[in-house]
C-alpha cells in the first residue's frame, strides 16, 4: 500500500460556479472580459459602424454575472470604466458606464434569475433612456448650454412652420414636443434592447452561458430550436 497522498490529478475539472469568487479564473476572466468591453467601445468610438457594434456593449459585462456572480460584474464595469479613463479620458468613460456597463450587470443579473423577456427588454430600456438623458445633461454642463431645451425648441419652431405651409391652426406647444421626443427615446431603448437580446440569445448559447428562453413568437419568427 502506497504512502504517497492522493491526489486531485483524476478529477474532472470544476465548472465556473463551483470555483470561490476569488479564484484565479473568475479575475482572469473578469480582466478579459472587462477589456473586451473598453475595446468595442474604444474601436466604435474612433471607427463607427453605425448599430452593428453597440449591440455588444453590454454584453461581456453580462456575461461576467453569468458565469459568476454581481461582484465579478460589478469588477468588471468599474476594471473597464479605469481602462476608458486612461484611454479616453473620464468624460468618455463615464458615458460608456452610464448606461451601457450599468446596463449589463442589470442584465446580467435578470438573465440569471430567470426573468422573462418582457420584463428585462422593459427594464434594459427605462436604464438606456436614463442614459441618453444622461448624456445630455453631462454634455450640457461641459458646453454650458441646455442641449434638450435647444434640440426640442428647434424641433417645436420647425413643426410650427410645416402646421402653418399646411393651413393648421394648432400647431403643437413645447411640451408636446418634449412628450413625444421622451417617448420616441424610450421606443427607439426598447427596440436596441430587444436586438440585444436577439443577439446574446443567439452568441451566449455558444459560450454555455444561455439566457432565459424568448417568447414562443420570436422562436417561430426566427425559427429557434431550443
Amino acid at each position: 500500500m502506497s504512502d504517497f497522498p492522493k491526489t486531485n490529478a483524476d478529477s474532472p475539472p470544476k465548472s465556473p460556479d463551483s470555483l470561490p469568487s476569488t479564484s484565479p479564473l473568475m479575475m482572469v476572466e473578469t480582466a478579459f472580459l472587462a477589456s473586451a468591453a473598453s475595446l468595442i467601445w474604444f474601436v466604435n468610438y474612433y471607427f463607427p459602424l453605425g448599430p452593428l457594434l453597440r449591440v455588444f456593449f453590454p454584453l461581456p459585462i453580462a456575461l461576467l454575472y453569468l458565469r459568476w456572480n454581481r461582484r465579478a460584474a460589478n469588477m468588471g464595469a468599474l476594471t473597464s470604466g479605469l481602462l476608458l479613463t486612461v484611454l479616453m479620458g473620464p468624460t468618455r468613460s463615464v458615458l460608456f458606464l452610464i448606461p451601457y456597463a450599468w446596463m449589463g450587470v442589470v442584465l446580467g443579473g435578470l438573465w440569471k434569475r430567470g426573468a422573462r423577456w418582457p420584463i428585462s427588454v422593459a427594464i434594459g430600456a427605462l436604464i438606456g433612456a436614463i442614459g441618453f438623458f444622461f448624456r445630455y445633461w453631462l454634455l450640457s454642463i461641459l458646453l454650458g448650454r441646455d442641449l434638450w431645451v435647444y434640440a426640442t425648441t428647434q424641433i417645436a419652431e420647425l413643426a410650427e412652420w410645416i402646421f402653418i405651409k399646411l393651413g393648421l391652426l394648432a400647431p403643437p406647444s413645447l411640451l408636446f414636443v418634449q412628450l413625444v421626443a421622451v417617448l420616441m427615446v424610450f421606443a427607439n431603448s426598447i427596440v436596441y434592447l430587444f436586438v440585444v437580446h436577439l443577439v446574446a440569445l443567439l452568441m451566449l448559447d455558444r459560450l454555455k452561458s444561455p439566457i432565459p428562453r424568448p417568447p414562443r413568437w420570436v422562436q417561430i419568427l426566427l425559427d429557434y430550436d431550443e
